[in-house]
């Protein structure tokens, strides 16, 4: 197994809902992580969309981490309290002139794209990015929705000077660590922020993960796609390359990964296997049971 020294890393969930086994397993995969090279693991609360997150699933959150018999340093990060240092990490790529607004629905997204869909599915095709001041202002003032888009290529142009890679790692288990090179350019010109919300998770999660001083990212492997576009916002903003440690995720067998979103399979949650007094061995098996699917 590779040796790290002095690691940070941390556990991220965003409370839209009850954590289920799938959050349990990836919990697992980052404190233990943390715990195996002596380091700390910190719990980050992801809330920036403030529509669908509720108080009371971070309390259960934090209730269900504590029975998993996980801890952490406090106080915990929320990202819900720091939209002004996300608003500023915004306006540092809107004065490099790499950003512009978006107005178009994903309905007229859809329509209007004719190549095939990116890592992260479907890639815009870049229509407003022409838009003149005036229009653009107008649509602005009148109330529009609206998002802040990044130029990828100019941004990509301005970082054609530096080696844009990264460690893909190990420490998960014993396999040798890898250099990966980052090819952005597949996502197309991503969303940074929002009208209403000054930040995306892309943008978020860079910010942060400097600002706590994370050495390692540990996370699933459906993440493992953005990595690319977050090297790009790190050597754009200035911030620091974790390694990172994409584990495989927890499915339904012969099916997709385990979603609290998905009513057609449910997934038990933390809280039920508690409300039904079974135990952290009951919790495992069923993990278990799903690992055999992946």
């Amino acid at each position: 197994m590779a040796k790290f020294e002095n690691i940070i890393t941390r556990f991220a969930p965003s409370p839209t809902g009850h954590l289920h086994i799938g959050h349990a397993y990836a919990a697992a995969q980052a404190f233990n992580f943390a715990k195996r090279h002596n380091g700390q693991c910190l719990l980050r609360i992801e809330d920036i969309d403030t529509s669908r997150c509720k108080p009371e699933f971070t309390q259960q959150i934090i209730s269900d981490l504590h029975w998993l018999g996980h801890q952490w340093p406090e106080p915990v990060m929320v990202q819900s309290t720091r939209f002004e240092i996300y608003r500023q990490a915004l306006q540092t790529l809107i004065e490099r002139a790499i950003t512009y607004p978006c107005f178009c629905t994903r309905k007229e997204i859809a329509a209007a794209n004719k190549h095939p869909p990116g890592p992260e599915g479907i890639v815009y095709p870049g229509t407003c990015e022409h838009l003149d001041y005036e229009t653009t202002k107008k649509r602005i003032t009148k109330g529009e929705p609206y998002v802040i888009r990044l130029k990828m290529d100019s941004a990509l142009g301005l970082l054609k000077n530096h080696d844009l890679h990264w460690i893909e790692g190990v420490g998960l288990e014993a396999e040798p660590q890898k250099r990966l090179e980052v090819a952005a350019a597949q996502f197309g010109d991503i969303v940074l922020a929002r009208k209403d919300t000054p930040t995306s998770y892309h943008l978020s999660v860079v910010v942060d993960d400097a600002a706590q001083g994370v050495t390692d990212v540990v996370r699933g492997q459906d993440l493992y796609f953005a990595t690319h576009i977050h090297i790009v916002l790190q050597a754009l903003l200035g911030l620091p390359h974790p390694r990172y440690h994409h584990h495989p995720l927890l499915t339904h067998k012969g099916g997709p990964k385990l979603s609290k979103s998905d009513k057609h399979r449910p997934t038990p949650t933390i809280k039920s296997i508690r409300d039904q007094g079974l135990s952290l061995d009951d919790l495992e098996e069923m993990i278990t049971d799903h690992l055999k699917a992946v």
